[in-house]
């Protein structure tokens, strides 16, 4: 699993360090930047509205996504992401997530990178409301059916 980490920060190092300028023309850039953004706005409206098995739609599946969630200190496989979800999903009423802010940066046609601020407010099946601040980054990729969440990692910010 550290391996597979590395390599694919070796990789995206490599690749946002190009100059991409001639691969991407500008208003490539911009359509991509639209369809990412639009990608995760519709990620946290769907969790919103269905619950955290939503997630499944945006997660790639492939052997080589992985995820770092609050308070991991490794990596974990998209099965374990996938166990903790559908364990997860019944106790909770409502998820929401805001963005506070969100940097979008494309590296290629098919791999965008992002991160940002967010605001996560859950509720129970008891009616518990839990608030948490949270940073977020990640890499998407260009799938057949859509961007997908390959790789990131999500933490607890304290803002006090």
């Amino acid at each position: 699993m550290r391996v597979k980490y590395r390599i694919v920060i070796v990789a995206v190092a490599a690749i946002s360090s190009c100059n991409m300028d001639h691969a991407v023309s500008e208003s490539e850039r911009l359509r991509i930047d639209n369809d990412v953004r639009r990608t995760l706005n519709d990620y946290f409206t769907d969790i919103s509205r269905d619950g955290l098995t939503a997630e499944f739609k945006y997660l790639d599946a492939s052997e080589d996504f992985f995820w770092v969630p609050p308070g991991y200190g490794t990596a974990i496989s998209y099965d374990s992401v996938a166990a903790i979800l559908k364990l997860r999903a019944p106790r909770y009423r409502s998820v929401n997530n805001t963005w506070d802010s969100l940097r979008v940066t494309i590296l290629t046609r098919e791999l965008a990178s992002y991160n940002g601020r967010l605001h996560s407010t859950m509720t129970d099946r008891s009616g518990n409301v839990s608030e948490y601040n949270l940073v977020e980054t990640g890499l998407l990729i260009k799938r057949e059916n859509g961007w997908k969440l390959l790789s990131g990692q999500t933490s607890v910010i304290d803002l006090q």
